[in-house]
């Protein structure tokens, strides 16, 4: 979501896009208002969804003039594809995500990671606030993931009921200093499919520890070999092409502001955590 004035009047998107960052309309209905000429910019009927306009242009859709685009921070919604580092440099020379990203967004912060090997869903923002707010929070996540062998009871126990180990190392990044850790129950799981040489799971979880997936099927000898975020909170990937991204549209935006206020309510509320007495911030449940 698009808020800050300055620089907008640089800043130029497909006219579906822009459409969708600033009405309740998705990109393929704005498509198709598009062609049945029902969009008029400074008055002037456009049938081509293929233009590119700024994100203030003065846009009329059956002759009602949209609402500016809205103040305040901006969220994007990014495809990350395996191969990619959610980091601003690499000492070793890897890719990563702000090889991809446009340059206006190279001040954006992620929230949360998914690490190398990982891909989907990454929300990216410039206001550090609010990346703090969401990735503290307890959103459901969502995750395809595909592991070796095949899902046992003893698995489906944990993901019911929690996992408390005191050596969690198997499936985290070697150079972690992460050792035990704690798994709570997941919010939601189904095995698609069961195969002693590889099985596909959905699973939903509503924290991010670090590598949490990956290290909660190490313990039962398994191997992540693929694991993909699909949605994160009311934002999901949809068809978002890998290595794409795209602003958050209106019934998005308008959920994230619903939540940030009643988040912002409880902060209040509650008395303050000391940092030292939390786990390191990661959401990371690659």
């Amino acid at each position: 979501m698009a808020e800050s004035k300055k620089g907008s009047q640089e800043e130029a998107h497909r006219l579906n896009k822009v459409i969708a960052m600033r009405s309740r309309f998705s990109r393929r209905e704005a498509d198709r208002l598009i062609e049945e000429g029902r969009v008029n910019i400074n008055r002037q009927k456009v049938t081509q969804p293929g233009i590119t306009v700024p994100v203030d242009a003065p846009i009329y859709i059956d002759g009602k003039p949209l609402k500016p685009k809205p103040e305040g921070f901006t969220v994007i919604a990014y495809n990350k594809p395996k191969g990619e580092l959610v980091s601003k440099s690499d000492p070793q020379g890897r890719r990563t995500i702000y090889h991809s990203l446009p340059s206006r967004f190279g001040h954006f912060v992620p929230v949360g990671r998914l690490d190398y090997a990982s891909e989907g869903l990454l929300l990216l923002t410039d206001s550090a606030e609010v990346a703090e707010i969401l990735m503290r929070s307890d959103l459901e996540r969502v995750y395809n993931i595909k592991i070796s062998g095949f899902v046992t009871p003893p698995m489906e126990q944990a993901m019911n009921e929690g996992l408390t180990l005191s050596d969690a190392r198997a499936g985290g990044h070697e150079k972690s200093p992460l050792r035990a850790m704690e798994f709570a129950p997941f919010v939601a799981w189904r095995v698609e499919k069961n195969h002693p040489n590889y099985s596909r799971l959905k699973v939903v979880l509503s924290e991010g520890k670090n590598r949490e997936i990956r290290r909660f099927f190490a313990h039962f000898d398994r191997t992540v070999l693929d694991l993909k975020r699909v949605s994160y909170g009311k934002v999901s990937l949809s068809a978002l092409p890998e290595g794409k991204s795209r602003f958050l549209e209106r019934s998005e935006y308008n959920w994230l502001h619903g939540f940030l206020s009643e988040a912002r309510k409880k902060a209040k509320r509650k008395p303050s955590e000391k940092n030292g007495s939390q786990e390191p911030l990661q959401d990371g449940a690659h």
